[in-house]
């Protein structure tokens, strides 16, 4: 707490493929519980079918009870393995570093090159779009 961190962060909700819902960047200062309340009030306004979350360790505390009192929402928090050494590939989490790893290797999206944070969101769902695009066009 209280620490200047120079940058952003990137909260992003993605399917179950991987493909992005909604992300939210803010300043790197903020906590990951306070930047998930409003990426997950947009999550919800855009697609209120959703029913359950998997969620990363950060994003525990007030969040999951809110998240199930406003919005009816199940989550789940994936956290690492008691004494685990290592890298260690967690449940439901590679799915959201797999879309991580996909967006960023776009260029724009390899650096924060972006003045507003409303600027580097737009780069994500260009990105997204264009992924998505290339995967239909294998299909065709």
């Amino acid at each position: 707490a209280g620490k200047r961190i120079n940058g952003r962060k990137r909260h992003v909700a993605v399917d179950s493929m991987g493909l992005l819902l909604v992300v939210r960047v803010t300043a790197a200062n903020i906590q990951d519980r306070s930047g998930g309340f409003p990426l997950l009030e947009q999550t919800y306004n855009r697609f209120p079918r959703i029913r359950h979350v998997w969620a990363d360790a950060g994003y525990t505390g007030q969040l999951v009870r809110w998240a199930r009192e406003t919005l009816g929402w199940t989550m789940d928090i994936v956290k690492g393995v008691v004494g685990q050494r290592g890298f260690v590939v967690q449940p439901r989490r590679w799915v959201v570093e797999r879309s991580l790893a996909w967006l960023t290797r776009s260029r724009r999206l390899s650096r924060d090159y972006e003045i507003l944070p409303q600027t580097t969101e737009a780069w994500f769902y260009l990105a997204n779009i264009r992924l998505m695009l290339r995967r239909l066009e294998r299909s065709v």
